[in-house]
């Protein structure tokens, strides 16, 4: 069992990221694939668990970063 738990472990991650993400984003007034759509078009290159971080330990940076791209269409 644990070649396949190491497996869902990292699905887990990801899931627990999308969803911290979603929320946080949620309160700045974008979805989450509206969030991730326009950091691709700016070419931010920030992944989904440093940006969970920054959305727990520093909201102050995640909202720079989604005023940053909020712009874009």
């Amino acid at each position: 069992y644990a070649t396949r738990h190491r497996k869902l472990r990292k699905r887990e991650f990801r899931r627990l990221w999308i969803t911290r993400i979603g929320v946080a984003a949620k309160e700045m007034g974008l979805s989450y694939s509206q969030l991730m759509g326009r950091l691709v078009k700016a070419k931010v290159g920030i992944n989904r668990k440093i940006l969970s971080e920054l959305s727990i330990h520093d909201p102050e940076t995640f909202s720079k970063i989604v005023a940053s791209v909020r712009d874009l269409t």
